[in-house]
Order: structure tokens, then sequence, then C-alpha cells
């Protein structure tokens, strides 16, 4: 109509005789959220497009938003159920949320409409695979004799060989020489022996299932903590990170607030360096876990894929077992919480129901646990439903009752991308930092860390931006279902 046309010229976009949007995936191609604005404008005006639910899909899908993406293409479908992108899209949808079995369902209708369409056969192979992969291990699994890789593990007598030449623990033990001699190690693309490896993630692990859920520090007048967000694998990012702060010591504390792998396709040298900085300091070196210390998260977004490349499938189901004793939460001088995510689902959850979690476990669906790796905020009051489809958002008012409840100042969380590294919301009280700078290579955001001193808990903000990396593109080493085009 008139109205659209008019709309459409002024934003100079090009209508093909069909009356689609015919360049807008192109003209806003990296510029997800401007994408997504101007779909929602178009869905306005004419709210039965199915082409545009679809394309909007597409766009939340890029940022991460994958609720938002399968509601829309649950959408485009009610609109027109035989628009086969939408069954794509939903797929898509439903993968990235590790709804394989839904997954499989549409691929299947996207294959038996399109049977010579090689992508989506693939997609749909590879999703088969999944789906009866996870039925075997269910079928196989024991609740009650399930054997740690620990147990399996001879590491005394593994061989070093002589023509290695990289750093190794001294006497079995983690040392400031050696976290140097590794960190440059591995800046030069060269892989830590598998035995050093294998000492540093059983050594951890022990280290980690000794910590309660919720870790409560206290932070002297004189002192500062330096609170880092998610990195993601990004390894000179986060060797960068030590340039400029400083290396980790027992007077220069560190918490990363998890996230620590997949996307970038370094996450087994960031993993390993943050582990070797725990046993070095463990007390005063935190981790936490994030959503991605998760299995699902790991087989689809590279870092179950980069594990066995470099190493074998057993070592990667080792840092399963250690990710699952990743503490939840950490308190600073009782004023300050910090979690991945952010706060809950529901209203009265105290600091004494995080203490009391069994987080050795995968995460539920929903719940405490749930939400401190998944939440995110809102700028609205109240909750709703989670753009990214676990979990929920939660508004100002929720984490005023919350803080009041608890006698806390405010909350610092990650989870998510800002564009200048940081951001503040919540009159104050809700602090989100996100240390991967030019995140995947093509955000173009800025890196942050936060200062936190003993003296006034006063958030400093420090923001830096991406560095050169060798030629290995993020998501290298993902589920071939999230490295490739969505049709």
């Amino acid at each position: 109509n008139s109205q659209q046309e008019k709309y459409i010229q002024s934003r100079g976009i090009y209508i093909n005789k069909r009356n689609i949007w015919h360049t807008l995936e192109s003209k806003y191609e990296k510029d997800y959220e401007n994408a997504i604005k101007y779909y929602s404008e178009a869905l306005e005006l004419n709210p039965s497009n199915a082409i545009y639910y679809s394309n909007r899909s597409l766009a939340y899908l890029r940022t991460e938003c994958y609720g938002y993406a399968l509601a829309d293409a649950t959408k485009a479908l009610e609109v027109d159920k035989n628009y086969i992108k939408g069954y794509y899209r939903r797929a898509t949808s439903n993968m990235a949320l590790g709804k394989f079995k839904a997954a499989l369902k549409d691929y299947e209708t996207v294959v038996r409409v399109r049977p010579n369409d090689k992508d989506a056969r693939m997609k749909y192979q590879e999703c088969n695979k999944i789906v009866k992969q996870k039925a075997f291990e269910r079928a196989i699994a024991s609740d009650e004799t399930k054997k740690s890789v620990v147990d399996s593990l001879d590491i005394e007598n593994m061989t070093i060989e002589d023509d290695y030449t990289g750093p190794k623990l001294e006497d079995g033990k983690v040392t400031l020489k050696f976290m140097k001699e590794m960190m440059d190690w591995f800046k030069d693309q060269k892989k830590l022996h598998r035995k050093c490896a294998y000492q540093i993630l059983v050594q951890v692990k022990d280290v980690l299932s000794k910590l309660p859920s919720l870790v409560e520090i206290t932070l002297k007048e004189t002192e500062k903590i330096t609170i880092c967000g998610d990195t993601h694998g990004q390894y000179y990012d986060l060797l960068n990170i030590f340039k400029l702060n400083g290396l980790p010591s027992d007077t220069n504390p560190y918490l990363f607030n998890g996230d620590f792998v997949d996307r970038g396709s370094f996450s087994v040298e960031v993993i390993l360096t943050l582990f070797g900085f725990k046993l070095l300091y463990p007390n005063n070196f935190h981790l936490l876990r994030g959503n991605h210390e998760t299995d699902n998260m790991n087989q689809m977004y590279g870092f179950e894929g980069e594990v066995k490349a470099k190493y074998t499938a057993q070592m990667f189901q080792l840092f399963s077992e250690v990710f699952q004793w990743l503490p939840l939460a950490q308190c600073i001088n009782n004023k300050v919480l910090v979690m991945h995510g952010g706060l809950f689902s529901e209203d009265g959850v105290t600091l004494e129901d995080l203490r009391k979690i069994d987080r050795n476990r995968q995460p539920p669906d929903s719940g405490p646990m749930c939400d401190l790796l998944w939440s995110d905020p809102q700028p609205q009051n109240g909750r709703s439903i989670s753009k990214r489809g676990v979990s929920c958002q939660f508004g100002p008012d929720v984490t005023e009752r919350f803080l009041e409840q608890n006698k806390l100042d405010f909350i610092v969380r990650s989870h998510e991308v800002k564009a200048e590294g940081y951001e503040v919301t919540h009159s104050g009280k809700c602090i989100t930092v996100f240390s991967a700078p030019n995140y995947c290579d093509q955000m173009g955001n800025k890196g942050a860390y936060i200062h936190l001193r003993g003296s006034d808990l006063k958030p400093e903000f420090h923001q830096f931006t991406a560095v050169p990396h060798p030629n290995v593109k993020p998501m290298a080493y993902a589920n071939t279902l999230m490295q490739l085009g969505m049709m």
C-alpha cells in the first residue's frame, strides 16, 4: 500500500515486483540491531508477511536472541505454513537452544520439500546424529555409578617425549615461571603437552570442588579486585588484559565472570591459562561459571570440537567435570554480588539459597542455578520472557527488591555484548561487564574490566580494544550446524 511504499522509499530500500524488501538483508548485513528495528516497523505496517518474520528471526539469531528468533520463525509459519524458510529458521533456533528433537522435525520438513538442497540435508544428517548420540548417552548413563575420568588416568606414567621443548610443571606444581612460559608458548600457537594439561585439570578440579557455590570474600580498605566479563576463547585479548592491568598475583587479584570458552578459537589456551592462575593463587584468583561452561553449549559453539582437535574426547569429558565444580556467584564485602547471568525468575531468593545450590551437574532448565547463568536485565519493571529462550528478563524493581532483601548495594554480571564493554542500568544497581572486544571478529565492541576497591566499592571502568590475533576464524571448531549460512 502507499503507506508501506512511502516508508520503504524513505529508507532507500529497493522493492522488486513481488513487493518484497529485496535488499534489506544486504543493506544491514552486520547491523543486526537496525535490521531488527526496521523489520519491526515493517511488521507494524504489514503483520501478515511471513518473510518479514523470517528475516527478523535471522537477525535475532545473529544477535543470540534465540527465544525471539524461535518466536518469529513460529509466527512466520502461522502466517504461511508452506514457507520453507520458516521451518529452516525454527530448526536453527531450536538447535541453538539445544532442542535437538524439535529441530530435527523441521529439518525433515525442509529436506522433504527440497531434496536437492545439500546444505539442508547436511544439517538434517548432523542433527539426526546428535539426537541419536543423546539417546545413546541417556541409555548408558547411570546415576550412581558414573566414574570420573580421573579414575581412568595414569598421569604419572604419561611420557613427555624428548622432542617436546615446551613448558612443564615443576615437580607437578604450577609456578609463575611455568605460567609465563606457557602463555608465551600459547602465544606462538604451540600446544601444551597433554600430561601437563591433565595435571592442571586434575588439580584444579580438586581445588574447585572444595569451594562453596557462593564464594564470599573480603577486601581490605587498601585492596582492589579486577572483575572481567566474558572472554570467549579470545586468548590474545586475554593477554592484553594482563598487559594493561598486570599479571594476577596475591596483591593483584582477579575475578573472571564465566564464558571463558566457545566461539573464539583459542578457548583451550584461555581456559588452561585461567586454570593455571587459579592453582597458582587459589585465594586471589576467582572463576565463576557461565552458561557456556556446559555440555550443550560446548557441543554447538566450538569448545568440544577444539579440545578433540587439539587433544582427545577424554580430555573434553574431564573439562566437563571440572566446569561442573565452578562456583556460581561471588559476594564481595557483603555488599556486591557477582554472577554471570543475573537475577531470578521469582522473588524471595536469598544468599543462603545460593549457598545451598548443588552445582555439580549440568544446569537445569529453570530455577536459581539456571537464572544465575542465563537471565538478563530489562529497562521496564517486572519480568518478561527471555529473548534467549532460557530463564527470564528482570526489571529495576526486581533488582531493587533483591538487593534490599539481601542487604546488598549492587550486582555485577556479564553475559551480554556491550558496545562500550560495560553498561550501568537499574539506577546504578545492575552493572554489565564484557571483556571480549570485537566479539567474534565482527561486533566492533570495546572490552572492559572493573576495579572495585575495598575502601568504597565504587566501580571504576577500564576499556580496551581488540588486538590482532593469528588468522584462525572464530567458530572454527564449532558444530557445522552453527558454522554454515542460515538459508
